[in-house]
């Protein structure tokens, strides 16, 4: 089986069936494929050939690679790869942490329509980081365009604003409305904050069918702010116990 090296030829002689199987088969190889379509100057390849130098899938981890696979992409105007240089400045990938070049980079991303990207640069406006002037009626509207393009996170921040009454009326309806939505995308947060809101409305029994999957996915830090939101509401911790 292939898997070091292959020729422009062969990646132009792939076939789409041969490339699902690739997608499905060994990282590595999956990756050597990938490698030659990014040099061949393919920009989707690019962005997932940086993805992967990122994570380490199929090659060592180099972050540094990473982003400028990224920013080859970028310079052919592909979205997610704007998106994921703000990605690397924010979280200080390959390049030393930089919320202000972050910001740059998820406006621009936003701008191209990207839902992570007016996921990313919402953040950025409902917090005040990045030089960018705090504002949460700004953030909000990224964060229900990128909802309604169906993204999934958006969905359960909005909900939180509409929970809390933050910059729009209460609307506790509208944020289950959010919540279930988001849980139903796979989100853990949305999980969460369903079952929270079920077990606010007496209905335990579909309440711990989302809270138990909850710490399938998460963090262990959202377990513990979890568990801090429970208290908040008058329940027991759940997670810190694995109950």
């Amino acid at each position: 089986m292939k898997t070091t090296r292959y020729t422009p030829a062969e990646v132009a002689a792939t076939t789409p069936e041969q490339l699902a199987s690739l997608r499905a088969g060994p990282a590595p190889q999956y990756a050597a494929w990938i490698r030659t379509a990014a040099e061949m100057g393919l920009v989707e390849a690019q962005t997932i050939f940086g993805q992967m130098l990122l994570d380490g899938i199929g090659v060592p981890r180099d972050p540094a690679e990473g982003l400028a696979w990224f920013k080859r992409a970028a310079n052919a105007d592909h979205p997610m790869a704007i998106n994921m240089i703000g990605r690397c400045y924010e979280n200080g990938w390959g390049v030393p942490a930089d919320d202000t070049v972050a910001a740059y980079w998820f406006r621009l991303a936003a701008d191209r329509g990207l839902d992570w990207g007016m996921y990313n640069y919402a953040h950025l406006l409902k917090s005040g980081r990045g030089g960018v002037a705090r504002n949460g009626a700004a953030a909000l509207a990224l964060y229900q365009q990128a909802a309604q393009m169906g993204h999934v996170k958006s969905m359960g921040v909005v909900g939180r604003f509409y929970e809390a009454g933050e910059v729009v009326e209460q609307d506790l309806e509208r944020a289950f409305d959010c919540y279930r939505r988001c849980a139903e995308g796979g989100d853990f947060r949305g999980m969460f904050h369903l079952g929270r809101m079920l077990l606010l409305r007496g209905r335990k029994q579909e309440a711990v069918q989302w809270l138990a999957r909850v710490s399938e996915t998460s963090t262990a830090a959202f377990l513990r702010e979890a568990d801090a939101m429970l208290r908040d509401c008058g329940f027991p911790p759940v997670y810190e116990t694995g109950a």
